[in-house]
């Protein structure tokens, strides 16, 4: 039996310089069906009310009122306007233009922002030319506090997803995806591990399953919400052994190896992600760890 521990999620920004694999299903699946809704084409309108202040708004919305302050200029004044329309977000951060020549990976980086939640929230495109960051607080002089990468892994009791250990092909972090002459960096959000057609997959925790069926380049799909607040995928499957709304137990058998969809790799393999539900949406975390 296994069990998650607690860890830290900063990503190894080291090793992930080294990975030049190939990537290309995931990233357009998730881009197509999975992933979350740009953060900026989320933006809402607020009429201010004759009695509304900075604060009373910020609060109606969950957010600080800096976030409100560096989306709508005409209120970094602490004052608002009765009439005017203000831009909200719908999480607090901070949005720039990108410069030419910067991924996220950098912005990543330069705002300490987790590399997976800031990918997500600008639509999965590695090269966005806006970006949304995410847990940066706006200042007029241009300071910045970011977002706590360190998260709580649950404890739950887990399974190995495969009858037996097997090499990891592809693992979590950034890729370099080519296409032809051109190439960008793009994030995998979970692990491609080495299996043999038809190899039985089984669920890794307990749970109940939230989806069964074809979605785009992930290919035949199984997603499973656990307690705690976490989720497992298993991707690339050849057939599919659950329904929708059916509790599974940790190690029962849910379908068999494939290479359904546009699998990144010439070798059959799972395609495994583990993710966590938050105010951001579904976050991919790296799955190694947990497997271990």
């Amino acid at each position: 039996m296994h069990h998650f521990g607690r860890r830290s999620h900063r990503l190894s920004w080291v090793i992930l310089a080294t990975i030049t694999t190939l990537i290309g299903h995931q990233t357009s699946a998730i881009a197509t069906s999975l992933c979350p809704k740009p953060a900026l084409d989320r933006l809402i309108r607020h009429r201010v009310a004759p009695r509304d202040t900075l604060s009373t708004i910020a609060r109606r919305y969950r957010l600080i009122p800096a976030t409100i302050m560096g989306f709508n200029p005409n209120t970094r004044s602490g004052k608002v306007t009765p009439g005017s329309n203000l831009v909200i977000p719908p999480f607090n951060g901070i949005r720039i233009n990108v410069p030419v020549g910067t991924g996220l990976k950098d912005l990543a980086t330069k705002y300490k922002v987790r590399a997976d939640v800031l990918f997500e929230l600008n639509g999965c495109k590695p090269n966005p030319r806006v970006a949304f960051i995410p847990g940066v607080n706006w200042s007029p002089t241009a300071g910045t506090s970011p977002i706590s990468s360190t998260v709580t892994q649950p404890t739950i009791a887990t399974k190995y997803p495969l009858p037996q250990r097997r090499p990891i092909l592809m693992g979590f972090g950034w890729k370099l995806r080519r296409n032809n002459s051109a190439s960008a960096v793009a994030l995998h959000s979970g692990i491609d591990i080495s299996a043999t057609t038809g190899s039985q997959v089984f669920a890794a925790a307990s749970g109940t399953v939230a989806f069964v069926g074809t979605k785009g380049s992930y290919g035949n799909l199984i997603v499973i919400n656990h307690a705690q607040g976490y989720q497992t995928r298993y991707a690339q499957l050849a057939t599919m052994g659950v329904k929708r709304g059916q509790r599974v137990r940790r190690g029962q058998k849910i379908g068999t190896v494939g290479q359904s969809g546009r699998p990144s790799s010439a070798s059959a393999h799972l395609h495994f992600e583990l993710r966590s539900n938050s105010k951001l949406g579904w976050v991919a975390e790296d799955p190694a760890p947990f497997l271990k």
